[in-house]
């Protein structure tokens, strides 16, 4: 077998292992999540996915990864030459992207924030709260130069993420209250308009 095709097969088997990981640490926490039951729903023999990652740990720890790079490249940056309005709009738009098009990736985050963020410390404490700093610092320019509204940043940008969010983490409340077996194309446009208007006109920017 050639290293090319040993290499696809790596790969092929590695994306298996992570989605089944999903379905498994969403089903039963971390706790509760078993190498076995990973396997069983990789459809792949339990020596090959500890061959790969080890043990449960590292495939948790790969899970969230894969989930921190996703929101890493997926969220809409926050920058002071677009202004507010452009800005508020990409930041949204992203966000309500990610969560229909990524739900599991979302309540894996949100089920280890929960539970204390133990694997995800490090990154709270450095990256996640420089961000935050980074962009508060920009809306309030914004503030100061009269284009917005007077409003707390760093509250503002946890209702942009709490409310976009909703529709992953608690897709099937929203899908039951509303009847529906599951979200169709056009409600990402929906969702995007509604929140993007509703925040908008909510801080006064035109």
């Amino acid at each position: 077998m050639t290293d090319k095709k040993q290499g696809k097969i790596r790969i092929q088997s590695q994306e298996k292992i992570l989605l089944a990981a999903q379905d498994e640490f969403i089903t039963n926490g971390y706790k509760g999540a078993t190498v076995q039951s990973i396997a069983d729903l990789a459809g792949l023999p339990k020596a090959n996915v500890l061959y790969y990652f080890k043990n449960k740990e590292n495939i948790y720890h790969a899970v969230l990864e894969q989930t921190l790079d996703m929101w890493d490249q997926g969220i809409g940056d926050i920058e002071y030459k677009d202004g507010p309005k452009i800005a508020i709009e990409k930041f949204v738009s992203s966000k309500v992207l990610m969560s229909f098009n990524h739900p599991k990736s979302s309540k894996i985050y949100a089920m280890e924030i929960i539970q204390g963020a133990q694997h995800l410390k490090e990154f709270t404490r450095t990256y996640l709260r420089k961000w935050v700093r980074e962009k508060s610092k920009i809306f309030q320019q914004w503030i100061d130069e009269d284009r917005m509204l007077n409003v707390d940043p760093i509250n503002l940008i946890f209702l942009i993420w709490s409310s976009t969010q909703h529709y992953a983490d608690f897709d099937n409340q929203i899908l039951t209250v509303m009847n529906r077996a599951d979200y169709e194309e056009e409600d990402i446009e929906h969702v995007t308009q509604f929140l993007t208007q509703f925040i908008l006109r909510g801080l006064e920017i035109k």
